[in-house]
């Protein structure tokens, strides 16, 4: 199966054929989304976000009756214009305000974390043996925010869509992991709101982990951590720019003139970065955000139904066991680290 989302003559096709094209392919994979968002609010599931189950609800379509040849077009459509469009929006979600409340100490221990974290990922999968572009979504996932950053950090890696549903699966185990065992962990350790909150924002993967992790030990903890989480997930527009900055320079060395015309630029995270920016005024009205987090819970899940409609497990599973050994690296490494910086910085 090849990556829908960077093949050039497969965007230009999007227009070439006009909308009928990509319609089937955006129809089937927005049912999926909606699927998705059905289920999570089945007591027991609630805790995965719609965007985790979009993607597994796709690969299992996918695996079991297989993804039409006609909806192909907007599936690529859906993984490519449809993700940019939702990692744009959330930056609504996202505010000057929320980096304020953490604390100097704290966005620097958050950003500290994801750095660390990143950097361990990649050279443990170089140890491991790991594909470099698999490595980097892992780490991206583990580093910042799950499964919305492996999606973004593969608009410029340029992996395979099993490999991205392989990062997927990583943050989704580990990151499940953590929502169970971290308030037990914080309840022996008699961490404070404040503590605890911190160290669920900036270690666990998924929003919705973190915000089922922290609110167990209480409405302050949950507070804290959910703003943590959030100014976390602030940082990947500047890891997504400098990913691209890399994969440019590669593409330079060893490409030539023509890997200068292939670079990634990954321009939709300016709209993520002025979306943030727009959101700081406090001039959208509150009535506004819930249809607009809506709107965005809703583009990404699509994006990631689309994923999972482009995955065959059976090449999932020929990756073998090393990506999974270095996605619980990333999990151990990102836990223990985060929590010795916040006993140093709290």
């Amino acid at each position: 199966m090849s990556n829908a989302t960077t093949e050039p003559g497969r965007e230009r096709g999007f227009f070439t054929h006009g909308p009928g094209r990509v319609l089937p392919g955006l129809g089937l994979a927005g049912g999926i989304a909606g699927l998705a968002f059905g289920l999570q609010r089945i007591p027991g599931i609630h805790a995965l976000s719609p965007l985790i189950l979009a993607t597994l609800l796709g690969m299992v379509f996918r695996n079991l009756a297989g993804t039409p040849r006609a909806a192909r077009p907007g599936i690529a459509f859906g993984l490519r214009h449809v993700l940019r469009a939702g990692i744009v929006l959330m930056g609504l979600q996202l505010t000057a305000q929320q980096v304020i409340a953490v604390g100097a100490s704290g966005v620097a221990m958050i950003g500290l974390t994801l750095l660390a974290t990143f950097a361990f990922t990649t050279w443990c999968g170089r140890m491991l043996g790991v594909e470099r572009g698999l490595a980097q979504l892992i780490a991206a996932g583990s580093a910042i925010c799950g499964a919305s950053a492996v999606v973004a950090t593969n608009t410029v890696t340029r992996a395979s869509d099993e490999s991205a549903a392989y990062a997927v699966a990583c943050v989704t185990v580990f990151g499940s992991l953590s929502m169970v065992l971290m308030p037990l962990a914080g309840g022996f350790l008699d961490m404070d709101p404040r503590a605890f909150g911190l160290w669920t924002g900036a270690s666990i993967h998924e929003v919705a982990q973190v915000v089922a992790a922290a609110y167990a030990r209480g409405q302050g903890a949950g507070e804290f951590g959910t703003i943590a989480k959030l100014t976390r997930v602030m940082m990947l527009a500047p890891m997504v720019l400098m990913l691209g900055a890399a994969a440019t320079r590669r593409m330079r060395q060893t490409g030539g003139g023509e890997g200068r015309a292939a670079a990634p630029v990954p321009w939709f995270v300016f709209g993520f970065i002025a979306m943030a920016a727009l959101a700081s005024t406090g001039r959208i009205p509150e009535a506004v955000m819930p249809l607009t987090t809506a709107a965005t819970q809703f583009l990404l899940a699509l994006a990631l139904a689309a994923m999972g409609l482009e995955t065959d497990l059976r090449r999932l599973a020929a990756q073998g066991i090393r990506p999974a050994l270095l996605g619980a690296g990333a999990w151990i490494f990102i836990s223990v680290f985060s929590l010795c910086l916040v006993f140093m910085l709290t």
